[in-house]
């Protein structure tokens, strides 16, 4: 089943990608300084990561158990 239409699938991709696009924009900076385009949404997820960290790692935690034990 496609990750679109399935919600708790989807809320993992969602997860990763903010937590990838956080750990690039610490390693590598002028990846993601373009703020508009296609590379304009990666740059808001690193900074969705980089504002709500406690709250991302808490989701990537709970994500994290439900999978293994769900």
């Amino acid at each position: 089943m496609s990750a679109l239409f399935n919600f708790h699938s989807f809320l993992t991709v969602v997860l990763l990608v903010i937590c990838t696009c956080t750990f690039l924009r610490m390693q590598f900076p002028t990846i993601l300084e373009q703020k508009t385009g296609f590379r304009g949404f990666f740059w808001k997820a690193a900074r969705i990561g980089e504002r709500l960290s406690p709250w991302v790692a808490v989701g990537c935690f709970t994500m994290g158990v439900s999978i293994i034990f769900f």
